[in-house]
């Protein structure tokens, strides 16, 4: 009995140690050559944020059949419980920042930064995003409080997760690094599964009356943004969706060939969709609230596309159609707000080059519309790309 105790106790200690090897701190390690399959997923994720969307919704103004109202359904958020396509978009966006974030402290540690210089960079962006979500989505811009929106967008979420992350990986091995992201998950079910709502636990998940729901309307107050979208609460799972990009940025600074890289990333993706639909049974995949069946999920997804676009770009090594991607993905911030503080402008100045040509293109219109606005801005970043402009916060 002793002996097999002792033989249990060495296989854990070995298992952390193989993992610890991950750690951003371990500067013997690993592969620090630049991923182009993580800029070009990060450039495909901008697309559909700059318009894509509607682009592809506007081809059911043209056919009318039942693929066409496939993707239109698609192409929009779902309603309350349930999965659409465009729900990736943002999961993805985070996930990408949990790959990148461990190439970018390594470098910072390597090249001999301290704790307190890395938490000014950190404590820095942060700010920066939060503003930014608030200029975009907030009103900030209207200077006038009472239009004020206190945590109401993707970029307040990206630097929730982002400050999760980091603490998690600067300050814990690796192993309870994995431990800390399943208790992310775990106390964001326990909150919102056990914390009855007068006097039952019956009315988790309704839409109006859930806890993460209740926690944003007292907090936030008169700068809650009136949807039914969480955000307090649900920055437990942001960080948790941000950690797994985390587990994969790992994976990809492995000293494995590619094709097993590649391997692990399908088992990871395909593992983490199926624990999720396992708990969607008891806890449902809501994107709104950010459920821990919805992170697994929805990260089970992105690893699996990350997967294909490395097999596609890194294994097979086919890059001619995937700069186009790579150019949005360089300038990812960028990108986000000027689509979203000026779209209109952008839909204008596209209507210059179609606009007589309006009465023959018919039902064409919104998706020739919003193709000639993403266009616009996709020449601007061509031209910041081309002239080695990347604007980081």
């Amino acid at each position: 009995m002793k002996i097999m105790v002792q033989s249990q106790r060495s296989k854990s200690q070995n298992l952390i140690k193989n993992l610890n090897v991950f750690q951003v701190r371990n500067q013997t390690i690993l592969s620090k050559e630049r991923v182009i399959s993580v800029d070009a997923l990060r450039g495909f994720d901008m697309f559909w944020i700059m318009g894509g969307e509607n682009i592809f919704q506007g081809l059911d103004n043209v056919f009318h059949n039942k693929i066409s109202a496939f993707i239109k359904f698609h192409m929009d958020h779902e309603t309350w419980q349930g999965f659409r396509f465009y729900d990736i978009i943002m999961p993805l966006f985070l996930f990408l920042v949990g790959v990148s974030l461990v190439y970018s402290l390594r470098k910072r540690i390597s090249s001999g930064s301290t704790d307190q210089s890395i938490w000014i960079h950190v404590i820095r962006r942060f700010i920066l995003l939060w503003i930014l979500g608030m200029i975009v989505q907030g009103n900030l811009l209207s200077y006038h409080i009472s239009e004020f929106q206190a945590y109401s967008n993707t970029l307040q979420a990206i630097a929730s997760g982002y400050l999760i992350a980091t603490l998690i990986i600067l300050y814990l091995p690796v192993i309870y690094q994995i431990a800390a992201t399943v208790g992310l998950m775990l106390g964001y079910w326990a909150i919102v599964a056990l914390i009855p709502i007068d006097g039952t636990t019956a009315n988790a998940y309704s839409m109006t009356a859930n806890v993460p729901t209740i926690v944003d309307h007292m907090i936030l107050g008169r700068f809650h943004d009136g949807l039914n979208y969480t955000w307090i609460i649900s920055s437990l799972n942001f960080g948790a969706t941000t950690m797994l990009g985390v587990f994969c940025g790992y994976m990809m600074q492995s000293h494995l060939d590619k094709i097993n890289k590649f391997r692990n990333y399908v088992l990871f993706g395909g593992s983490l969709i199926t624990l999720g639909l396992i708990w969607n049974i008891w806890h449902p995949i809501i994107k709104r609230m950010w459920t821990s069946s919805f992170v697994l999920f929805s990260g089970g997804i992105c690893v699996l596309l990350l997967a294909s676009f490395f097999l596609v770009i890194d294994v097979w090594n086919v890059r001619k159609c995937t700069k186009w991607m790579i150019i949005l993905g360089s300038n990812a911030i960028f990108g986000y707000v000027a689509w979203h503080l000026f779209a209109p402008d952008f839909m204008a100045v596209g209507r210059v080059f179609y606009n007589g040509l309006i009465p023959i293109i018919g039902d064409w219109e919104q998706t020739v519309a919003h193709v000639g606005a993403f266009l616009v801005l996709y020449l601007l970043m061509w031209y910041m790309y081309k002239n080695k402009t990347f604007i980081k916060i």
